[in-house]
């Protein structure tokens, strides 16, 4: 039956259009990847400044590096994404939400409100 098989052989996401469920989804997986990824860098800088005041003061001068701060700022989306899309699955878990209707809404939620915190957090910084 090799000739009546018509699924593709190899997926190209960037050409699949995903529902925003879909990306919701994959954001969060991403978002949890580089939480995890994280830990290790952030016991590293903890244990780095608690040394002495020489290690504290070169610990601070690295946090004020251009990739440094991009990654922080990657950094503090994956936290929000991560904590909305975590909500909208575990209300999901709960059978909440799971119409096709109600999962897009939730899932556009998760998006305002990720962009509305970032935003907020940001400007708090910045200010």
């Amino acid at each position: 039956m090799p000739g009546s098989d018509s699924r593709p052989f190899f997926l190209n996401l960037i050409k699949i259009r995903l529902p925003v469920t879909g990306v919701i989804s994959i954001f969060h997986r991403i978002s949890g990847v580089i939480l995890f990824l994280a830990i290790p860098w952030f016991i590293y800088l903890f244990e780095m400044s608690l040394r002495g005041e020489r290690e504290f003061n070169q610990v601070m001068l690295d946090l004020q590096q251009f990739w440094v701060k991009l990654f922080l700022i990657i950094l503090l989306w994956s936290i929000v994404h991560h904590f909305y899309a975590g909500l909208r699955f575990l209300c999901t878990d709960f059978d909440l939400g799971l119409s096709k209707q109600q999962s897009r809404l939730t899932a556009w939620l998760v998006i305002l409100l990720e962009l509305v915190t970032f935003v907020m957090i940001m400007y708090g910084i910045c200010v």
